[in-house]
Formats: structure tokens, C-alpha cells, sequence
């Protein structure tokens, strides 16, 4: 069976984090040797399939910078994943046949130096290049290099997955100098026995909602101001206004999301959303959590009316997924990958960017209660018909055989 080795830069708690484990424990289950190389990983802060020793994790390089005060970021990421790939290729003595690389593509010409020449699978994101600002002409010129390097590298992988239709249009479009090159479209899946296992062992929502909590909305995004979590509060705020008073006292909100101190934004932003919703009279309608446990996230998918899945753009978000199957209509932006993933009007309402359009969606939900248990129905079977672990394991272990041979 093949060896595979998934590069990846940081293995903390994201989307693309969760697919390179189910990407991992896939293979695994198909009978692939799998191993995750990082240049940071915390044991603490990390999918609870990271923690099984029979998916070694490896960590190299964490005591590279991240940043140098505070800047240079992507700099220090393409640094210390250039020294991951050094010590794969040179110091480790692994033996794989193929390498899974996602997120950070210049590692692949290192990847290249094995004296014996691996294949290298390159799974698109987004690309790096359209997730950060450019506000001044310093900024320009630190990321001309780095956006050359990006393109340049990319296509150097031996093949190169996306994950959405939206996002290959999105990747041909920035990389005009790749669009000879094929790029093919895997759906990230969800593992869904980690769900029902953690369903079966869900703790309860007591304790962590006011009493007399009668309908429950959920914001679950990693704390980055590109994810628009603030219009998940100036939502709630308009559909109070809509409501009456007896309607209006039981309505909730929980923001939670991946949250890590080492980050200044998650920092920041925290504070801003809760400032933000100090503003808006919202203190006691609401509650911030951090990092939530995956027990939790659960317990707080099937408790709640819907999920507000706020980023625009989004190149695909596995949040709506994990929603759908835990029976929770979404209410989302009516632009990238949801567009893909929520059926409007079946398993959740796709809406302009506003917090006028989103109240809607949330007033139809609270006072029609099967709708909501429709939508929540809807929603399973689909993920269950189209986004399922199986399908997608058979489709990436056809990708790491045609690669190996």
C-alpha cells in the first residue's frame, strides 16, 4: 500500500486543519501508511484524531519565528515549511511514495531534491495571495516575491486538487500562468463517526445558556476578522427589534470558534466582538466561547434553531457541513462555497451579506418550528448522499494510486 505524507503548517483547529485529519484517516482506512509533518502542534489545542498514536504526528522547526515583530508572516510560514521539507527529504530517513502539501506550495522544489523523486499533491485552498491585504506600497512589494513564488511553485505539483467549483474558477483566474494546468475538484467530507460518537457522549447545554434559552443561533468560525462573525450580532440585534417582547426574551446567541493566543487577531477580535456587542445591548443575549471541545461543538449544533455562517467568498467551509448533519439548518451567504454545500430553501436559506436579510432567515425559523425540523432533516440526508467520508476516501485513495504507480 502507498506511503503518504501529509505536510502541513500549522495543526491547530481550522477547516483546512480538519480536512488534512480526515484526508489522513482516510488513507488510513484504506490501508496507506500516514504520517502528519507540522511545524507546529500543540496536543492541547488539536482534533482529537491527531492524539491516536496510530497517526503518528511529527513536529519540526516550531522554534522558527512566525513573525518578526508582528510582520513578515507569510515570510516566516514559507521559511518554516522550507525547513520541514529539508528534514523530511535529508535528516529523516522516512520512506513515502507520495506527499500530500496543502496551503504552503513552496516546499514542493525542496520536496523535489529526494534523491529518489516522490509525487506531490498539492490540495488548493484558496489562494494564499487573495487572503491577505495590500493598504500600503511596502506591502506590495513584500508580497510581489511571495505571490511570484506561489504561483511558480503551485505548479510544480504533479497533480492539484481544489475544493469547491468556486474555488477552480477562483485559482484559474489568479493564476493565468497555470491555467494550462488541470486541477480537479475534491468536496471536503465529514467524519461522521466522530459526530454520532460524540453524540452518544454529548454533554448538555446546562449551565452555559441563560435559563428560559427557547431558541438558539449559532456562530461557529475561528475568531478572524475575514469571517464577518460581527454580522452574526448585528443580526440578532435587528431580529429582536422584529420581534415582540414574549418572542424576543428566549432568543440566544453563541459565538464560538478556534481561538489561539499566539495569534494576535484571535486576540483582537475577541475583544472587538465583544465590544461590538456591548454596543449593540446584546450582553445578555450572548455567549463568547473559545475552542470549544469537539463534545461541545456538537451538543451546541443539534441544541440550536440554525447556524449563521457569515465569512462572503468563502472558499468552501465544512461549518455548514457539520451543521447539516447534526440536523441544523444553515443560514449563510448567498456567495463561494455555500453555494455549493446549502440547498436554499431545502436545508437553510442563502442571503445577501446584511444583517437585515440574515434577521429574515432567523425570524422565518423561530416562528415556524417545522420548517426548522424539515430543514434539519434535509440537511442530513444531504450531507449523508454527497459529502460523506466514504466518498471521499474512495475518491483521494483513487488520486494516491494513480499518483503512486
Amino acid at each position: 500500500m502507498a506511503r503518504v505524507v501529509f505536510l502541513h503548517p500549522d495543526l491547530g483547529i481550522g477547516g483546512a486543519e480538519r480536512l488534512v485529519v480526515d484526508a489522513a484517516v482516510a488513507l488510513k482506512s484504506q490501508g496507506c501508511g500516514v504520517q502528519i509533518w507540522t511545524a507546529h502542534y500543540d496536543p492541547t489545542h488539536c482534533f482529537s484524531e491527531t492524539l491516536d498514536p496510530e497517526l503518528p504526528v511529527v513536529c519540526v522547526g516550531d522554534w522558527l519565528p512566525t513573525s518578526v515583530f508582528g510582520y513578515l508572516h507569510a515570510l516566516c510560514a514559507y521559511l518554516r515549511m522550507i525547513y520541514v521539507a529539508l528534514y523530511l527529504v535529508f535528516l529523516s530517513g522516512v520512506e513515502y511514495d507520495v506527499i500530500f502539501c496543502d496551503q504552503v506550495s513552496v516546499c514542493i522544489p525542496v520536496l523535489r531534491l529526494s534523491r529518489r523523486r516522490k509525487k506531490v499533491l498539492f490540495y488548493c485552498h484558496f489562494p494564499d495571495q487573495l487572503l491577505t491585504q495590500r493598504k500600503s506600497a511596502l506591502k506590495k512589494l513584500y508580497r510581489t516575491p511571495i505571490d511570484w513564488l506561489e504561483e511558480r511553485t503551485t505548479g510544480m505539483a504533479d497533480m492539484i486538487l481544489v475544493n469547491s467549483q468556486f474555488t477552480a474558477g477562483i485559482f484559474s483566474e489568479t493564476f493565468r500562468g497555470l491555467r494550462g494546468v488541470q486541477t480537479d475538484v475534491l468536496y471536503p467530507s465529514l467524519n461522521t463517526c466522530t459526530f454520532d460518537q460524540q453524540s452518544s457522549q454529548a454533554q448538555g447545554l446546562g449551565g452555559l445558556l441563560p435559563e428560559g434559552t427557547s431558541c438558539l443561533f449559532l456562530s461557529l468560525n475561528r475568531y478572524e476578522r475575514k469571517k464577518n462573525l460581527g454580522l452574526a450580532l448585528e443580526a440578532l440585534a435587528f431580529l429582536r427589534c422584529s420581534l415582540p417582547l414574549g418572542k424576543r426574551a428566549g432568543i440566544h446567541l453563541v459565538v464560538a470558534g478556534g481561538y489561539d493566543d499566539r495569534v494576535t487577531e484571535n486576540v483582537q477580535h475577541y475583544t472587538e466582538l465583544k465590544e461590538l456587542a456591548a454596543q449593540l445591548h446584546l450582553e445578555d443575549c450572548v455567549t463568547f466561547l473559545r475552542s470549544p471541545t469537539d463534545s461541545l461543538k456538537v451538543a451546541l449544533l443539534r441544541g440550536s434553531t440554525a447556524v449563521l455562517y457569515t465569512p462572503s467568498r468563502e472558499h468552501f467551509g465544512i461549518v455548514p457541513i457539520e451543521a447539516m448533519y447534526c440536523c441544523c439548518p444553515v443560514i449563510a451567504v448567498n456567495s463561494g462555497g455555500p453555494l455549493e454545500s446549502v440547498a436554499d430553501g431545502e436545508t437553510g436559506f442563502l442571503c445577501e451579506p446584511t444583517a437585515e436579510a440574515f434577521s429574515k432567515a432567523m425570524e422565518r425559523l423561530v416562528r415556524e418550528p417545522q420548517l426548522c425540523r424539515d430543514m434539519g432533516q434535509a440537511g442530513r440526508k444531504r450531507v449523508q448522499d454527497k459529502f460523506s467520508l466514504q466518498a471521499f476516501s474512495d475518491q483521494l485513495y483513487g488520486y494516491i494510486v494513480k499518483l503512486s504507480q
